[in-house]
This record gives C-alpha cells, sequence and structure tokens, in this order.
C-alpha cells in the first residue's frame, strides 16, 4: 500500500508515525510541509498527491487540516488530532474518513473531532477514541493507525471491484 503522510507543525520527516507505517511494509510518502506558510504546504501535499497517487493518505494534527485541504478525489483519510479548526477553510471530510484521537489530548480537544463528525454527518464509529496524549505515538494508536489504513485500503479497493 502507498500512502502519504503529511506531518504535523513543527514535526519531522520520518518520525516515529510514517517509520512505523513503513516498518509494516508500506510504502511511505512522507513530503517536508512549510510549517509556517500552510498554503505552501498544502501546494507541496497535492504535488505529492498527484505525483503518486497513493491509496491513503494519513494527515497528523495540522498534516490532518492539509489532508482535509488538498483536491483527493476518492482516497480515503485516515486523521490523527486534526488541527482543522487552527488551519485551513475545510470544515468538513468525506464519507471514506476515520479520525483518530485522544480524549485526553490537551493539544488539539476531542470535542473538535466531535464537531467534525458532525459537521460531516457521518456516524459516530467515524471517530475512534486512542492514545493518552496527542503524539498517538504509542503502541496502541500506531496498531490503530495502521490497522485503519489497511481496513480502508481494502475497502476502497474492493469498492473498484
Amino acid at each position: 500500500m502507498k500512502i502519504l503522510f503529511l506531518h504535523g507543525w513543527h514535526s519531522i520527516v520520518g518520525g516515529v508515525k510514517p517509520t512505523y507505517l513503513k516498518d509494516a511494509g508500506h510504502e511511505v510518502i512522507n513530503p517536508a510541509l512549510d510549517d509556517d506558510d500552510f498554503e505552501a504546504a498544502v501546494s507541496t501535499a497535492q504535488t505529492e498527491y498527484d505525483q503518486h497517487h497513493p491509496d491513503v493518505i494519513v494527515g497528523s494534527s495540522r498534516g490532518g487540516a492539509v489532508a482535509m485541504n488538498i483536491e483527493s478525489k476518492d482516497t480515503p483519510l485516515v486523521l490523527l488530532c486534526p488541527a482543522w479548526k487552527n488551519w485551513g477553510t475545510a470544515t468538513t471530510v468525506k464519507a471514506n474518513t476515520i479520525i483518530l484521537h485522544s480524549r485526553k489530548d490537551d493539544v488539539i480537544p476531542f470535542a473538535d473531532s466531535e464537531e467534525l463528525v458532525t459537521n460531516s454527518g457521518l456516524p459516530p464509529e467515524t471517530l475512534i477514541e486512542v492514545g493518552d496524549d496527542h503524539r498517538l505515538a504509542d503502541p496502541e494508536p500506531l496498531k490503530a493507525m495502521l490497522e485503519t489504513c489497511e481496513r480502508l485500503e481494502k475497502g476502497a479497493r474492493d469498492e473498484r471491484r
């Protein structure tokens, strides 16, 4: 599976989460996103999406807002504590989106993801509560991220048949 991983604000390329996906045997495109210019970050993400045609897009925190603001057709989204209220103009997500968020997140309120699900008219199970903090870099949330990517990619592949 080919995954476009969009990192968070002041996060590094090749961090724990994209490395976890890569170590699980997936091809991970992990571009450096501009921390100071949101539109530049969106442009970079759009270029990578258009060039690589990933099976799934994972966006972490600010990277989740970036993912919501690119033209990604029917490519599934996995959003990790998405910071959609802080950056960009998108206020909804498409049907094939899953959000992973910790209720204990002290950076992006869990309620923001609940609001995003409601805004989008999606079922409550779109939002999966996991982890103990904003980073979602412990074994449980990492495993949930991987399993969610694999499930969404399989569903999209089955729909194309």
